[in-house]
């Protein structure tokens, strides 16, 4: 993850060593068993940010990350109907785009994948949203924005539905000037951001204005890797629904799932 960061800030090689260094000071002074990998990829990514002076690594990255996602977006969403269950299971195919991975190898997952959940507590989200009066949709990479365009809108149906982004950039999280590269704005409606530059959240860093956002709302729509590993370990009350493809073999063992299984758990 260091060395693909530092290769996207900055062409100059003395810059990228310097950035990698420090990085990896990070890494071997934080990275130990038990910590949330969050915790040490956020100062990671802020200190080569700083080193190399670009404040948005993968921005060509989630260029054509978007472009791609567009693409397959309309390749396949006349496939899914109009249903909860149905634009879960579309919310969820947006979660298999992946900055660590080949675009032509997504895009074929993306075309050739008949979506089954491995944890699927898909039935139980349409009465969640429509017992609620107020939800955030926590959304995840940049190329999503499409997929999740049509679950979002429907919750608002029922609900006053907040989507929620990232401030800054890091990695290839959705930040609201990804959402205008997608032309996506008007259709995204009501945005809010966490108040942060980190995977998933870390509530510590999060604006006052998120945290309270988080604490009123009657249910909470999590998209991706990042927001499971940050919040799972809260009390569960079924508040909270994880919606996500387990892409590492951590978060894989934690759900008990096999690699590379999609999940839509309540929590």
């Amino acid at each position: 993850m260091a060395d693909q960061a530092c290769a996207l800030a900055s062409g100059d090689v003395a810059l990228r060593q310097e950035a990698r260094q420090k990085a990896g000071k990070i890494l071997n002074q934080k990275l130990k068993p038990g910590v949330v990998s969050i915790h040490v990829a956020t100062p990671m990514h802020d200190v080569i940010k700083q080193t190399t002076g670009n404040p948005d690594p993968y921005r060509s990255t989630k260029d054509i990350e978007i472009d791609e996602a567009r693409k397959l977006f309309g390749l396949v969403k006349k496939s899914y109907k109009e249903d909860f269950i149905a634009y879960l299971r579309l919310a969820a195919l947006g979660n298999a785009i992946d900055f660590f991975k080949p675009i032509e190898e997504v895009k074929r997952e993306i075309r050739a994948l008949k979506l089954q959940f491995a944890i699927d507590d898909s039935a139980l989200l349409e009465s969640r949203v429509k017992n609620s009066n107020f939800i955030l949709y926590l959304a995840d990479n940049a190329g999503e924005v499409f997929f999740d365009m049509p679950l979002l809108n429907l919750m608002r149906k029922f609900a006053r539905t907040v989507y929620v982004v990232k401030e800054r950039p890091v990695q290839n999280d959705i930040t609201i000037a990804d959402i205008n590269k997608a032309g996506r704005e008007t259709e995204a409606g009501e945005v809010m951001t966490t108040g942060t530059a980190t995977p998933g959240v870390i509530f510590a860093l999060a604006s006052e204005e998120f945290k309270q956002a988080f604490e009123e709302a009657d249910f909470v729509f999590a998209k991706g890797m990042g927001y499971y590993e940050t919040l799972e370990e809260l009390p569960a009350h079924g508040r909270i629904f994880f919606c996500l493809k387990a892409k590492c073999g951590p978060v894989a063992r934690s759900l008990k799932v096999p690699l590379d299984s999609y999940v839509a758990k309540l929590h």
